[in-house]
């Protein structure tokens, strides 16, 4: 990924988060790629027995930073960053906020990977609320799903940003040239939603790539690139979604079961519906960006695999390289300045 001309980018790895930590979490920054060094940061003694027993060793594009606390999926995160400053996702943090890593990836607990972001890394110069931006599969390519958690509730104001840093993320790390953004509603009438809903279509009419209102049927068409939301709609429709493609995956494998006609056309199908699974899987894109702190932060699935968190490793470094947070800064000031202009 690097050249002589860019520099390695620096991962801090959260190697102690997730249900399968930290074996997969070392298998997926061994296999993160050329041009990335990745910080193990955790339980040294315990991730030097990870690496032996992958048959690997601390090196050049790996390095162990020893943390001598870790946070659990049963506590609650805010809460638990402030208790325990040396944990795993604090301690990666911190890296990130004094200039010693670029970009910080955690599987672990999502409360507490957004705390510790929002803590040690602050946010960007204007912006009122971090939102989690989630990348979802489509027949046409990526669709980018903003707020997914970080804000049960939010304002107008919240959401016109979510669209502004929803855009530059699908242009930048994404590779979209020219991102249609549509707010998620109940219908495709201006006129038809929440008071949030109608406030912030006004404050979006006219922005640049705002396509309107969609419904929820519309997220995964690929029809519109930035789907922007509350955190708190976003999530339900995110898990709606995840239980849906779940169950339908089981209905699939249970009919193909059922009879010998069944089991021989599964054979047919077989390597499609693999390839399928693979471009569709959440480990595909390993991870969610929390857009609007002052670094690249990545929250990986819980259950990820050694792939999804190579995968988000490599999201991160994306993020690093078309230099993300600041197109973020810029674009922030370049708005409050027009917002100045005009009331002058």
């Amino acid at each position: 990924m690097s050249t002589p001309e860019t520099p390695m980018v620096t991962v801090a790895l959260d190697a102690m988060g997730g249900d399968h930590a930290p074996l997969e979490p070392v298998r997926g920054a061994l296999a993160a790629g050329p041009g990335i060094r990745v910080l193990l940061v955790g339980d040294r003694q315990i991730i030097e027995s990870a690496l032996a027993e992958v048959g690997a060793a601390e090196g050049s594009s790996l390095e162990i930073v020893h943390a001598s606390e870790v946070i659990k999926s049963d506590e609650d995160g805010a809460r638990a960053v402030r208790a325990k400053p040396d944990c795993s996702v604090a301690l990666a943090c911190r890296l990130v906020g004094d200039g010693t890593a670029q970009a910080i990836v955690s599987p672990g607990h999502t409360g507490a990977t957004m705390a510790a972001s929002t803590l040690y890394l602050r946010r960007v110069p204007g912006v009122l609320r971090p939102g989690i931006a989630v990348i979802l599969p489509s027949p046409k390519g990526p669709v980018v799903l903003l707020d997914a958690g970080a804000n049960a509730e939010a304002r107008p104001e919240h959401l016109h940003q979510f669209s502004l840093m929803g855009r530059l993320f699908a242009r930048e790390v994404l590779g979209i040239p020219q991102p249609t953004v549509g707010l998620l509603s109940i219908g495709e009438e201006g006129e038809r939603g929440s008071d949030l809903v109608l406030e912030t279509h006004g404050m979006l009419q006219g922005t640049q790539g705002f396509i309107g209102n969609i419904e929820g049927r519309d997220i995964l068409t690929g029809d519109t690139n930035v789907v922007v939301t509350d955190g708190f709609t976003g999530n339900v429709a995110l898990k709606v979604m995840e239980g849906t493609a779940s169950i339908i995956l089981d209905e699939v494998k249970s009919a193909v079961m059922s009879s010998l006609m069944g089991r021989i056309g599964g054979l047919l199908v077989r390597p499609s519906l693999r390839a399928m699974v693979k471009r569709t899987h959440p480990d595909t894109y390993g991870g969610a960006y929390l857009l609007g702190v002052r670094g690249i932060s990545v929250i990986g699935h819980g259950n990820g695999s050694a792939r999804a968190v190579s995968n988000a490793i490599r999201l991160a470094a994306k993020g690093v390289e078309s230099g993300l947070v600041g197109r973020f800064e810029e674009a922030i000031a370049e708005e409050k300045q027009a917002v100045v202009s005009s009331e002058a």
